[in-house]
């Protein structure tokens, strides 16, 4: 237990290393992907560098191992520096089928869209420029799309039917380029943060070097300021190779606390599942996660209150959990997942039962939907002998009823009705979730006007 004054002050700085950490783990997340997709890959996209497009060869698959894939999309990311000028990015003509390019800040704030919702799918060249500059726009581009910071990373979705549609995919990734514009070279890599700090305080360090060199909004720089007596406003040689040894426990306890605040967030809604106003199997869903940046409306963007936290402090703690669980996630109005982990009866979903998904009328949505399957505590892909992990709106042979309903199928083993067969989403062996994306979501399943029915168990062993 402290005491006294020294220990009072410990205490006060041990919570302002934790409001330090919950402001700017989004940053210290973000740009460590941002080096994982330069430096060794990210997911099953090999690294890349800077101002170039990484593309996945096909949806996942659970070989994959990678944790919620989706797919029904592919992947393509590009980390683009703007240090040197403007990057021009060409996007071709879909013909109708949907894609999306979502810009997020180093800050991991959505400020622009680009694809069918946002744009349309017609071919098109973008000028995506750094912060302050004023240059001369070209004549040939369709828009110009203002970065926020210098470092942006562009992550992309494009719709793909399955292994026979990657054709068509592979066309469109041929012609989805980048230009690099600027009359400087880029960079090849993020400022190094100095590698002398002891491990406890590296997470602070990250903070401190990144923070000066990516600048925030002005209201958030404000905010900032109280992080002075931590060291991390300091230019120039780290405070923390040589940090004292009362400012190094303070700076540990506070990383804890921090840590504990965000993870505590993150289970609030778990624990909030479990109130009585629940009804047993419901869907969840948080369509407003990604409303945390309050300060740049680019391009695609919806900027009106409903789509903004109003208090600003309040956002920070949003932000961190965004980054935490689902990071470079889009708005709600590009897209959602809603998941279950349990049945009508509020039982958790296992492979050792079958279940039925009753769909009266088809979820609302400008552009498509699909239900899949992952084993937990993973929450990975589980290969099954159908080589189906996805069932939509999109899923060649599915079988409606004669009033337009729609039933799923989960289950271990294929029914035996061939109009259920047609229907049948394979299920893993153990407990599983079952989560629904929704791309473009209409008005009602962003209001909670459209609920999604329970999944219903079929048999009661």
């Amino acid at each position: 237990m402290s005491g006294g004054r020294g220990g009072r002050e410990r205490d006060g700085t041990a919570a302002l290393a934790a409001e330090a950490y919950v402001y700017g783990s989004p940053l210290v997340l973000a740009l460590s992907a941002v080096e994982a997709c330069l430096q060794e890959g990210f997911g099953v996209l090999a690294p890349t560098p800077f101002n170039s497009f990484a593309h996945a060869a096909r949806p996942a698959v659970p070989a994959d191992n990678v944790a919620n894939a989706a797919v029904d999309t592919v992947d393509a990311i590009a980390q683009l520096d703007l240090s040197g000028g403007p990057v021009r990015l060409h996007v071709p003509d879909t013909g109708g089928a949907y894609y999306a390019l979502q810009f997020v800040d180093a800050w991991s704030g959505t400020f622009a869209y680009v694809g069918r919702r946002a744009t349309g799918t017609g071919e098109g060249d973008w000028l995506i420029v750094p912060p302050g500059w004023s240059g001369t726009v070209p004549d040939v581009v369709t828009g110009v799309i203002d970065a926020p910071t210098s470092v942006v990373s562009l992550v992309g979705r494009i719709a793909c039917d399955g292994p026979d549609d990657m054709p068509r995919v592979r066309a469109l990734q041929q012609e989805l380029t980048l230009t690099h514009l600027g009359a400087h070279a880029h960079r090849t890599g993020l400022p190094a943060p100095d590698s002398d700090v002891p491990e406890a305080l590296r997470f602070f360090e990250r903070l401190r070097v990144w923070m000066a060199d990516f600048p925030p909004a002005a209201a958030d720089r404000a905010y900032q300021d109280r992080f002075q007596p931590l060291g991390l406003l300091e230019e120039g040689l780290s405070p923390y190779v040589s940090a004292g040894p009362g400012l190094l426990r303070a700076l540990t306890q506070g990383l804890a606390l921090g840590r504990a605040r965000v993870a505590e967030a993150c289970r609030y809604r778990d624990d909030a599942r479990e109130g009585a106003d629940t009804a047993p199997g419901a869907w969840e869903m948080n369509p407003h996660l990604f409303d945390h940046n309050l300060d740049h409306f680019g391009v695609g963007t919806i900027s009106s209150p409903e789509w903004r936290i109003p208090d600003r402090e309040a956002s920070y703690l949003v932000r961190a959990v965004a980054a935490r669980q689902a990071l470079w996630g889009p708005h709600g109005y590009e897209a959602v997942c809603a998941h279950t982990r349990s049945d009508s009866r509020g039982r958790l979903l296992s492979g050792t039962h079958s279940y039925a998904l009753r769909l009266g009328r088809p979820p609302p949505v400008e552009g498509f939907w699909s239900v899949t399957v992952y084993e937990v505590p993973g929450n990975h892909l589980v290969e099954n002998p159908a080589d189906r992990y996805a069932i939509g709106d999109r899923t060649p042979g599915v079988v409606h009823a004669a009033d337009g309903s729609l039933t799923l199928y989960l289950s271990r083993q294929r029914p035996t009705d061939p109009g259920q067969a047609a229907n049948w989403l394979p299920a893993p062996a153990g407990d599983f979730r079952a989560v629904m994306r929704l791309h473009t979501p209409e008005q009602a399943v962003l209001d909670g006007s459209y609920v999604i029915p329970a999944v219903e168990r079929l048999d009661e062993r």
